[in-house]
Order: structure tokens, then C-alpha cells, then sequence
């Protein structure tokens, strides 16, 4: 599989990293140095673009792939108020695209936990959730994609909680996330239900980058000779 690797920071290092030692050829490495590298053109070498910049450049540089014909893999964060846009291009073009707020097989995982204890707390108003998620210092956006994609799967079952709030007091409708940011921390996310009698917490705490690089590589694989919007849910076979 020809990669092209559109941001070329620590994280595109690392999924070069796993994209070599699994077989896979780096075709096209682009930074803020080459940035006018990335035409079609340049494109037509890849058989899949994987993409991880931050929120001033990841929609137009989706939007690039998708018209170019060429499948993309998607982590970058803070820019979703324009996916819809790159959704309904993607399937007008017949192209195929995957975004996650976080490609990790452990995160993943640990999303589907956090569905099914949302679920069963759903019966016990006792408990007051809450979100705590810290990152390194370089990190552009807060609360962290992962914190709220982990947000929304939790107001989906506890519907007492209308909306999200960030590092602020919080009303009993508000769901209130924490964000630190602290170095050296490739991401940590914690959700407590806490009560007067105990609390129940689940945590996710990433070692490096290396999971979320593999689970980018693995979303790449999968994309080949597919057309339409996917999920990590669909990479890993969840329902």
C-alpha cells in the first residue's frame, strides 16, 4: 500500500514508523514546509491519504483527497462543524473516507465500555458524571476530540445531561469536561460517576502514540476498494 502522509509531525512519524514495519511505502510526506506539495499531481502516487494536521488545515486538506479521487484516514481534531461538508462531497465523488476522534484499538475499546456503563447509570440519577482529559502542552484543541466523542455517547443514554461544558462551573443539565494539559502526556481520559455513598471510574491512559499510529495504519487497510463514510466501529467489526 503507497501511503501519503499529510502532516509530518509526531504522529506522522510514528504512523510512518508502523506503515514501514508493516510492508507499506510512504509515497508523500506533507508539512507546513511543503504544504503546496499536496496537488493532485502528487496525490495520484497513493493508493490512500491519511491525514493528521489540526483544525486550520485538516478540511481543506480532505477535501483535496476526496476530489482527487484518493481514499483519506482522518485524526485530526477541532474542525467538525465542517465534516458534513466533506461527508456529502465524499459521497458524491464515490470516494471514501474515514474520520475518528482517536484511531487507538484501546480507545475504541474503551468507547464501547463507556456506552454500556452511560447505559446502565442511566437508571441512577445519584451519580453525577463528569470528564477529566489531559494531553500535552502542544495540543491546539480542548476539550480533547476523544473527551467529545466519550461526551456525546454519554448524553445519548443520560438524557438529564443536554450539553457539554468546558473547564466551568457547570448546571445539573451541563456535562462538565476537564482539560490539562501537562508534559509529557500522550492523552489520558477519565469518567467518574460519583455519588455521596462511592465512586465508579473508568480510565484510558495511552503509554505513546504507537496505538493510535497502528489504528490509522489498520483504517488505511481497510479503506482500500471501498467507497462511503466509515467508522472505527466498522474497521474493528463492532456493531
Amino acid at each position: 500500500m503507497k501511503i501519503a502522509l499529510i502532516g509530518y509531525g509526531k504522529m506522522g512519524q510514528a504512523i510512518e514508523k508502523v506503515a514501514v514495519s508493516k510492508g507499506h511505502e510512504i509515497v508523500l510526506k506533507i508539512d507546513a514546509n511543503n504544504a503546496h506539495e499536496l496537488n493532485a499531481a502528487s496525490l495520484q502516487k497513493a493508493d490512500v491519504a491519511i491525514e493528521f494536521t489540526g483544525p486550520h488545515s485538516a478540511f481543506n486538506n480532505v477535501m483535496h483527497c476526496i476530489n482527487c479521487g484518493i481514499p483519506v484516514v482522518c485524526g485530526s481534531t477541532g474542525w467538525l462543524e465542517q465534516l458534513p461538508t466533506v461527508e456529502a462531497t465524499c459521497l458524491q465523488q464515490k470516494a471514501a473516507f474515514i474520520y475518528a476522534s482517536n484511531f487507538s484499538i484501546g480507545v475504541n475499546l474503551f468507547f464501547e465500555l463507556n456506552k454500556y456503563l452511560a447505559y446502565l447509570m442511566q437508571q441512577y440519577p445519584e451519580y453525577e458524571v463528569s470528564l477529566t482529559e489531559i494531553h500535552h502542552t502542544q495540543k491546539r484543541d480542548a476539550p480533547s476530540g476523544t473527551a467529545i466523542s466519550l461526551a456525546e455517547q454519554i448524553m445519548q443514554k443520560i438524557t438529564a445531561k443536554k450539553k457539554w461544558v468546558n473547564n466551568t462551573a457547570h448546571q445539573p443539565d451541563e456535562l462538565s469536561i476537564v482539560s490539562e494539559r501537562i508534559d509529557p502526556a500522550p492523552g489520558t481520559h477519565k469518567i467518574l460517576y460519583h455519588s455521596e455513598i462511592d465512586d465508579i471510574e473508568i480510565i484510558h491512559t495511552a503509554h505513546n502514540r504507537m496505538g493510535f499510529a497502528g489504528g490509522a495504519v489498520l483504517a488505511a487497510e481497510f479503506l482500500i476498494g471501498k467507497q462511503g463514510i466509515f467508522a472505527m466501529k466498522d474497521v474493528l467489526g463492532f456493531e
